[in-house]
């Protein structure tokens, strides 16, 4: 799987897990230098708190586009049946092919 954005790779892997839908990027396939760390934070019920990057590339933003569950809610990896603790995920207009 592939997530491209503004003409860039954000992350490549053979090794996503796929959530509720989405594509979940495992962190080491992620290419840090388009991530900016955001203070936007949502609840999940049975995730927990994630987390959000806003992608930057060639000097325009995309805020928020990526999250993460730095710490997921007790009882989710085992629904998941992976441990999906800081895989990225993407949205809004972030294209996620294989």
């Amino acid at each position: 799987m592939k997530a491209v954005w503004n003409g860039a790779v954000i992350a490549e892997s053979n090794d996503t897990i796929v959530i509720e839908g989405n594509q979940y990027f495992p962190p080491d396939s992620v290419h840090r230098e388009y991530l900016v760390d955001s203070d936007t934070h949502t609840i999940c019920v049975w995730k927990g708190e994630a987390s959000y990057y806003t992608l930057m590339v060639d000097g325009t933003e995309n805020k928020d586009a990526a999250w993460y569950y730095p710490k997921p809610k007790d009882g989710s990896i085992e629904k998941v049946g992976h441990d999906f603790t800081n895989y990225v995920a993407f949205w809004n207009g972030v294209e996620v092919t294989e």
